[in-house]
C-alpha cells in the first residue's frame, strides 16, 4: 500500500515537472510583454525628461534674446541718447546747430561785463563835462565803436594855426575797444583830416607807447588818452596837409593796423624814445 502510493505521487511529481514548455513559455512571454510595455512606458517618460532639458534651454536662451536688445535697436538708442546730451555729429536740424554755439564761458562773460561798465561810465563823465575839449559819437550805436572829436590842441601851435586856416573844427579820431578793454589798451586811428608827421604814421596809425600792451594801464581813460595825443601832436609838429591830390587821400583802417603792428614790433627791438608816456 505504502509502495502504491509512493508511486502515485511520482508521478504527480512527473506530471508537474513534465508540463507543456510552450504554456510555460506563453505565461512567460505575457511576463516579459507586461514588463517591456511598462519598460517602454518609462522610457518613453524617460525620454521626455531628456528632450526637456534642450528645450528648457532653447526657451531661456529666447527669453534671453528678447531681454537684451539687438545691435540695432542698441545703436538707436545709443543715437538717440547722444542726440539728447548734445553729443555726436548730430543729423540735420537744430541740434547740431544748437551744439555749435556754446554759451559764454563765465571769464569772457565777465570780462563783457567789466568793459560794457566801464565804458558806460565814461561815456556819461564825458558828456556831463561838456568842456568841448572831446565829443563822442558812438559807430552805429555800437558801445565798443566811438568816433572822437578833438576840438582842441594848444593854441600856440602850428598844428592850431592850421585848423583855423583851413576852418577845420575837430580832428576826427576812431577808437575800438577790445573784449578785455580795460585792461587791453583800445586802437586808435586818425580819420581826417590828414595829418603829417605829429607821430601820426600810414593810414591814420599812431605812434603812441601807452597805446601798446606794454605801455598801457587800466588807470587810464579815454579823455586821458585824447590829452596825451594832442600833446603829442604839438611835440612832434604835426601839421594839417595842404599838397594837392595827397591831402584828399583818405585813411585806412587796415593800413593803419599793418603800420601800427609794424612800429610797435620795431620799438619793442630797439626801445620807446618819442614820445614817453609821461609826456602830456
Amino acid at each position: 500500500m505504502a509502495t502504491l502510493l509512493r508511486k502515485i505521487g511520482l508521478i504527480r511529481l512527473h506530471d508537474r515537472d513534465t508540463e507543456d514548455p510552450k504554456h510555460h513559455h506563453q505565461g512567460s512571454l505575457k511576463s516579459t510583454k507586461g514588463n517591456q510595455k511598462n519598460n517602454k512606458h518609462c522610457q518613453t517618460a524617460n525620454d521626455s525628461n531628456i528632450l526637456s532639458t534642450p528645450e528648457i534651454k532653447a526657451r531661456k536662451l529666447d527669453q534671453l534674446g528678447k531681454d537684451k536688445p539687438s545691435g540695432k535697436d542698441k545703436q538707436g538708442k545709443d543715437a538717440k541718447e547722444k542726440q539728447q546730451t548734445g553729443g555726436g555729429g548730430g543729423g540735420v536740424g537744430g541740434s547740431k546747430a544748437t551744439s555749435s554755439i556754446p554759451p559764454l564761458a563765465p571769464h569772457r562773460q565777465h570780462c563783457t561785463q567789466v568793459r560794457t561798465r566801464r565804458l558806460m561810465k565814461e561815456l556819461q563823465e564825458i558828456r556831463r563835462l561838456g568842456d568841448n575839449f572831446i565829443t563822442v559819437e558812438l559807430v552805429e550805436d555800437n558801445l565798443f565803436d566811438w568816433n572822437v572829436k578833438l576840438h582842441q590842441v594848444d593854441k600856440d601851435s602850428a598844428l592850431w594855426q592850421d585848423m583855423k586856416e583851413t576852418s577845420t573844427e575837430f580832428i576826427l579820431l576812431n577808437v575800438t575797444f577790445p573784449d578785455n578793454f580795460p585792461f587791453s589798451p583800445p586802437f586808435m586811428r586818425v580819420l581826417t583830416p590828414r595829418l603829417e608827421n605829429g607821430y601820426v604814421l600810414d593810414g591814420g596809425a599812431i605812434c603812441m607807447e601807452l597805446l601798446t600792451p606794454r605801455g598801457w594801464s587800466s588807470a587810464y581813460t579815454v579823455e586821458a588818452v585824447m590829452r596825451q595825443f594832442a600833446a603829442s601832436l604839438v611835440k612832434g609838429q604835426g601839421r594839417i596837409c595842404r599838397k594837392a591830390g595827397k591831402s584828399k587821400k583818405a585813411f585806412s583802417r587796415k593800413e593803419a593796423e599793418a603800420t601800427f603792428k609794424s612800429l610797435v614790433k620795431t620799438h619793442e627791438k630797439y626801445g620807446w624814445v618819442s614820445p614817453p608816456v609821461s609826456d602830456g
